[in-house]
């Protein structure tokens, strides 16, 4: 780590796959099989493992070009909270409302989006400019808790709840909850918050379904250890304050940017002594 830092403050450069994963464009794993399946070119030529860049160096990925970002900023962290009816996702051949459309502009960087909810899912929406805190977030690995109020039509019976504990069998593997909570209801509506530690696509809804029960409403509450404020408004949004990006990023075993890059200045002075 020490070196590393001493390079970065003797040359501003920083390893490719370091790069490309602060990209948002996957963990440094997956980036390191991209350089060497050769769809990564620095500056024209076919990039290899181990390569530094600095800010000046032209980076494209499978023939894009990269979007870096700014260097000098903090990491940021948006908590939106999404309505039903809008897609997270930049483009839609159908026109519909993007949750990106509502987010407040960058210089330098891009919001990305800490997983997905679907079109009909409403709730919590976590958005950020590191890649790294967004892959660490996601990944499996790491199994961080999501937690939805879920309103079924009809009420669980102790086989199901049995069920939901245990693991249903999915077309694409085991799904299972860690939690569940009963939060009554009235008339044929009954509310649940249920935790699980997995982000497939419509895994909630597919295994209410599987037990014959249909989800008219779902909101996630929770990512991790970052709660929807009670106070915020459907299509609203609120920026976490950097204490609380650097307790997230510490949580998360990362180091916040502004420390990482103090750390390096210190090291660069005691190099030149």
């Amino acid at each position: 780590m020490k070196d590393e830092q001493l390079q970065r403050a003797a040359d501003g450069t920083y390893k490719l796959q370091k790069v490309l994963a602060q990209a948002g464009l996957g963990s440094r794993r997956k980036m390191e099989e991209l350089v060497r399946a050769g769809q990564v070119t620095v500056n024209g030529a076919p990039a290899g493992i181990g390569a530094r860049v600095g800010p000046l160096d032209v980076i494209k990925v499978e023939g894009r070009l990269l979007r870096r970002e700014a260097r000098g900023d903090a990491t940021r962290v948006l908590l939106y909270h999404k309505p039903e009816g809008e897609i997270v996702s930049r483009d839609d051949p159908g026109g519909r409302v993007s949750v990106f459309e509502r987010l407040p502009p960058l210089k330098g960087a891009k919001w990305l989006a800490v997983g997905r909810l679907d079109y009909n899912t409403g709730g919590l929406l976590v958005l950020t400019t590191s890649g790294e805190l967004a892959n660490r977030m996601m990944h499996p690995r790491y199994g961080l808790e999501r937690e939805y109020a879920v309103r079924l039509r009809g009420k669980l019976g102790e086989s199901q709840i049995g069920q939901l504990r245990a693991g249903v069998q999915l077309e694409d593997g085991v799904a299972r909850c860690e939690s569940l909570e009963d939060r009554g209801g009235e008339g044929v509506n009954h509310w649940y918050h249920v935790v699980i530690r997995e982000g497939r696509n419509r895994v909630l809804r597919r295994v209410f379904e599987a037990l014959g029960l249909t989800v008219s409403r779902l909101m996630r509450v929770r990512f991790g250890s970052v709660r929807l404020p009670p106070q915020l408004k459907r299509g609203q949004f609120v920026e976490l304050p950097p204490r609380e990006v650097r307790q997230l990023l510490a949580a998360l075993g990362l180091q916040s940017r502004e420390r990482a890059a103090t750390g390096a200045t210190r090291e660069g002075r005691r190099a030149r002594r």
